[in-house]
């Protein structure tokens, strides 16, 4: 992807390190090609370098971040082929935005803030590939369209309605919200395995964490990698450990995290955490 044209920008050598397993469903791709735009349009000057000196960390103005998710997401093209966008939106903005693509173009779809939920992520290690099943809901649909256009109208309800609770969770945080998400996690789950991204390793997680009062789904495209469990603020450690241990037992890995995120982000090195200074000092 060609990011800019000018005569006075060298050449450069670009480091990666990322956290996140690629080609787990986290959302790797997207998230190297927001950092990726960002870092060559401030190099060419597209767009401003806003860190101050003696600040750790510093974000870009709103114009100037919707011009690195245009540009990310023609990254994501090149990876994926036809992705929706909502993933480099979500990268570009953090976890307050959604997205929604309107004439072929992401535009934010939520900006209220919602709120912090635990969540167990387990890595099921089954890699796959976003573009084959990408390719595989599309012939799907193509074969099936009376079958399967009621199915994502139904995923698209569900998102709606998860929307409305999320939004409202803020202002009311009441327990009543959990029992309401887990349902929409069950009916999420069912209507991916209709459209055919579902993976028996993905089922045996939703059994797994099941069997311990919790609720899972897919994340990303499916087809193995990761999965996503609710965590109630009232979930027993005992009853999740519990769980961790059954899952790793099934050769998952797994983590204790939060859904939360402010979007790319310019930092001073002096921010940088130790293990990332290390990797990025042997490269």
């Amino acid at each position: 992807v060609c990011l800019c044209f000018r005569d006075d920008v060298p050449s450069v050598d670009i480091v990666v390190w990322s956290e996140l397993p690629t080609g787990a469903g986290l959302g790797s791709s997207a998230a190297y090609a927001v950092c990726l735009a960002a870092a060559l349009l401030t190099a060419c000057g597209a767009i401003s370098c806003p860190l101050k000196e003696g600040e750790p960390t510093a974000r870009w103005t709103q114009e100037e971040l919707t011009l690195i998710n245009s540009w990310a997401f023609q990254g994501e093209r090149v990876i994926h082929g036809n992705p929706s966008g909502v993933d480099n939106a979500v990268g570009t903005w953090g976890t307050c935005w959604g997205a929604v693509k309107e004439r072929g173009e992401e535009v934010p779809l939520v900006s209220s803030r919602v709120p912090t939920l635990r969540i167990l992520l387990t890595n099921t290690k089954v890699p796959r590939s976003t573009k084959v099943l990408v390719a595989g809901v599309k012939e799907k649909i193509l074969k099936f369209p009376a079958i399967m256009n009621p199915v994502l109208d139904s995923i698209d309800a569900i998102s709606q309605e998860c929307q409305s609770v999320l939004e409202a969770m803020p202002a009311n945080p009441s327990p009543e919200y959990y029992p309401v998400l887990e349902e929409l996690f069950d009916i999420n789950q069912h209507h991916l395995n209709v459209i055919g991204v579902g993976h028996p390793s993905l089922d045996r997680l939703c059994q797994v964490t099941a069997s311990h009062g919790l609720h899972s789904k897919l994340t990303g495209a499916g087809g193995g990698g990761c999965g996503i469990t609710l965590l109630r603020p009232d979930t027993s450690p005992l009853a999740m450990e519990a769980a961790k241990q059954d899952l790793c037992a099934c050769g998952f890995e797994c983590w204790e995290t939060n859904i939360g995120g402010p979007g790319v982000t310019l930092h001073s090195p002096s921010s940088l955490k130790a293990e990332v200074l290390h990797a990025l000092s042997e490269s």
